[in-house]
């Protein structure tokens, strides 16, 4: 139920903040959790980004308003978040169908309702994990920092990965795996939380390998230990990204909620190849856990 109340609570912030700038660290913290990982688990049930649904949430008043009042255009553009104009015709054309004037004058317009979070009886579905527990290891990573308040979306992170692959970044790191690799020569990609200790902390992400301690040759690596954790590990099979985003929403709305576990920060992906439009091809999403506390 913590999960469940901690979603509601940020949609209810998102909607009394909905004409305001919204940072997205605030609407993270009004659930209780750290803004990558919030965006991360809200694209992965709700089907679209946390960028798209206030988009679409202002969109649809806006249309209400211009129906409804005698406000001018202008004002209403303003009032959710347009700098002029022309940038809201446009994006109101795109979600109504119609423009802003057509709607004042009584064209048919679209509604997109707030998401309201309900308990309901779900489950009965298969999918293999495994609990790993997992003593401190070195990796070595090439990472970017995303920042906290903005959006972060997969499509960031996929071209990041385009980046280091087509800059030899994916290639250089494969001479420093080590050779007992805890991911069986797979490449990783590593979600790390923002240092609480830093006001401003960026949310840092890395693509690298479990690290063997050899020389590093390249300025751009970077070494980080991750700590001992227990790890809930889950195996996806099938074409990237869609097998991956249909695991992690059954991790998000079905594992967590009926498991004694709940996640507490790093998650690691691991991938063999970088064949991901094979229909069999398989990767891991390792997160790390703790036990829930219980009453």
């Amino acid at each position: 139920m913590d999960w469940i109340s901690g979603l509601q609570r940020a949609l209810d912030y998102v909607e009394e903040h909905i004409t305001e700038p919204i940072d997205f660290e605030k609407v993270a913290k009004s659930a209780y959790s750290s803004s990558f990982h919030f965006q991360r688990v809200f694209s992965a049930v709700c089907g679209y980004s946390l960028g798209d649904y206030i988009r679409l949430r202002r969109l649809s008043l806006a249309g209400s308003e211009i129906a409804s009042t005698n406000e001018k255009v202008i004002d209403i553009a303003l009032k959710y978040g347009y700098d002029s104009p022309e940038s809201f015709s446009r994006a109101f054309a795109r979600f109504h169908g119609v423009t802003p004037s057509a709607a004042k004058k009584g064209a048919n317009l679209k509604s997109f309702s707030k998401l309201s979070v309900k308990l309901i009886l779900h489950g009965g579905t298969t999918m293999d994990y495994r609990i790993e527990n997992k003593n401190a290891f070195d990796v070595i990573l090439r990472k970017k920092r995303f920042p906290k308040a903005h959006e972060v979306t997969t499509q960031e992170i996929a071209k990041f990965w385009g980046e280091c692959q087509a800059d030899g970044t994916i290639s250089a790191v494969c001479k420093y795996i080590n050779k007992n690799n805890i991911f069986d020569k797979c490449i990783v990609g590593v979600s790390f939380d923002a240092d609480p200790t830093l006001k401003n902390s960026d949310f840092p992400y890395g693509i690298g390998a479990h690290y063997n301690g050899g020389k590093i040759d390249e300025d751009y690596f970077t070494v980080e230990t991750i700590p001992a954790h227990t790890y809930a590990v889950f195996k996806c099979t099938g074409k990237m990204p869609e097998a991956f985003q249909k695991v992690y929403k059954y991790i998000c709305t079905e594992f967590f909620p009926a498991s004694e576990y709940q996640p507490c920060g790093i998650e690691i992906e691991s991938y063999p190849s970088a064949d991901t439009q094979n229909a069999d091809y398989t990767c891991e999403i390792w997160i790390a856990v703790e036990k829930k506390l219980t009453n």
